[in-house]
């Protein structure tokens, strides 16, 4: 399978923004200083930005911004220290990081990237401050409803039942089998004062998403596996996966304080920005009705469904997304 991306860069400018409540916020810059501003929003929450998505972006053209989320990444303090109070990790604190660093880096307006959770929060940030954004491309469309983390955490264990039956007995304690109180658990779980119940917990956790999205590795004629890699979830450097684990259990058990269906009910404050939705068919960690209910909802986006792809996205995703980029840049 051939990448045609752009070739690896280095960030030009780096650096960490004081967020405030004890936070700070790694971002860097990658590409041309005087070139188009855009912003890559990363997924998770809590999986931090990543070199590959840098790749996205004609470097001649973009002055790319990346950054970690509160807690995740290289921003302090993180998440995998059980002692770090993750009170001050909200959504609504994650769109006053964004504008925080907009406004320290002088960019007026900005492209807006991600995809999976980054595009709940690029949704969030965008319908709060539409003036600050000129386009937004996002692959994996999620708008993180309850509905939509039912399924995930519960609904889909109608595929994978023996994965969500193991899911849902290492939480014994849980109230009930109803999805917020199994999150609680597990985010209860993930500060436990002993390291081997946090350990444990964490692993679980990821075994049920890997679970989900295992069938990328299968789907698609030659030359798939959709997504040739380790384990998306399980496959991740141990304190980075314990940060990724904490996060997404607190912002799941908490509905992400979003009022249920909000960022689709307000899609309407997004008129007059173009938007490119990509999402594959068989993405079964975000089925695609959300994405089709975001583009009835939002007049000026286009949706573009990827037929072999699933929520980890593909060469035809990639190329998507690539050629979304690069006609933005042009405007």
């Amino acid at each position: 399978m051939t990448d045609e991306r752009y070739p690896p860069i280095e960030p030009y400018e780096h650096g960490m923004l004081d967020a405030g409540d004890g936070n700070h916020v790694y971002w860097e810059v990658c590409g041309n200083p005087a070139g188009k501003p855009a912003a890559v929003v990363h997924g998770g929450p809590g999986s931090g930005c990543s070199e590959g998505a840098r790749r996205y972006f004609d470097p001649e053209r973009y002055r790319v911004v990346l950054f970690d989320q509160r807690n995740c990444g290289r921003s302090t303090p993180h998440a995998s220290d059980p002692a770090v109070d993750l009170r001050h990790n909200t959504t609504d604190r994650l769109i006053a990081d964004m504008e925080r660093l907009r406004a320290h880096l002088g960019i007026d307006r900005w492209l807006l990237y991600g995809g999976s959770w980054g595009s709940t929060l690029i949704l969030a940030y965008a319908e709060r401050h539409p003036e600050r954004v000129t386009e937004i491309v996002i692959p994996a469309v999620t708008t993180t409803r309850r509905s939509e983390i039912d399924w995930l955490y519960r609904g889909a264990g109608l595929f994978h039942p023996e994965a969500w039956d193991r899911f849902r007995a290492h939480v014994p304690e849980a109230a009930s089998d109803a999805t917020p109180d199994v999150l609680a658990a597990y985010a209860r779980r993930t500060v436990d004062p002993d390291p081997e119940v946090r350990a444990r917990a964490t692993a679980e956790w990821c075994a049920w998403e890997d679970a989900v999205l295992s069938g990328e590795a299968y789907a698609g004629p030659p030359p798939y596996p959709l997504y040739a890699g380790p384990p998306p979830y399980s496959g991740r450097p141990g304190r980075a996966r314990a940060a990724l684990v904490r996060i997404c259990a607190h912002y799941f058990s908490h509905g992400a304080w979003l009022e249920e269906g909000q960022l689709i009910r307000d899609a309407g404050r997004l008129a007059g920005i173009p938007g490119v939705l990509v999402h594959g068919r068989l993405d079964m960690g975000g089925p695609l009705g959300t994405a089709w209910e975001l583009a009835k909802a939002w007049p000026d986006a286009e949706l573009t469904v990827i037929e072999d792809a699933g929520h980890l996205g593909g060469a035809a995703t990639s190329r998507a997304v690539l050629g979304a980029l690069d006609r933005f840049a042009r405007a």
